[in-house]
């Protein structure tokens, strides 16, 4: 199953995809928006070009497991993006992805300037990750011990 993830932003939102057999997530691109319904409609764009089945979108819960302000906007956006796209759309929790993005950016050498260009796309990827490893964990136990 081909899934596309989502690091929702106030200005950009970091988008990843899956391989086909839904094992492994890559980032894919980042969208640059100043309005949500451009950037819902170029995701349902993407899902279309790519085939895809599922929709992982990153909720920004805070540290303490609460929801904040822009977790709310996501949890809305999610809901139209789950109605224009005619998909799954699934809320995965996002906490400190963009932390690993910039920690894995910095470990590979990337300069500051270029960072920026990287990371949404990396911490969707971290996100979608995140997803695709707890489906396989649950396939696991599933094809356990009969």
């Amino acid at each position: 199953m081909r899934s596309l993830g989502l690091d929702i932003g106030e200005k950009r939102t970091g988008v990843a995809i899956s391989d086909p057999q839904g094992r492994f997530a890559l980032p894919l691109t980042v969208i640059s928006h100043n309005r949500q319904d451009a950037a819902l409609n170029d995701i349902v764009k993407l899902a279309r070009q790519y085939d895809i089945e599922q929709i992982i979108v990153g909720l920004p819960y805070s540290l303490n497991g609460s929801l904040g302000q822009q977790a709310h906007k996501v949890k809305a956006l999610a809901q139209r993006l789950s109605s224009l796209a005619g998909l799954d759309v699934e809320l995965w929790d996002e906490r400190l992805s963009t932390v690993a993005a910039d920690r894995l950016l910095t470990e590979a050498g990337v300069k500051k300037a270029k960072k920026k260009q990287h990371r949404d796309a990396i911490a969707a990827a971290i996100v979608l990750q995140g997803f695709l490893d707890s489906l396989d964990g649950q396939r696991s136990c599933e094809g356990g011990l009969s």
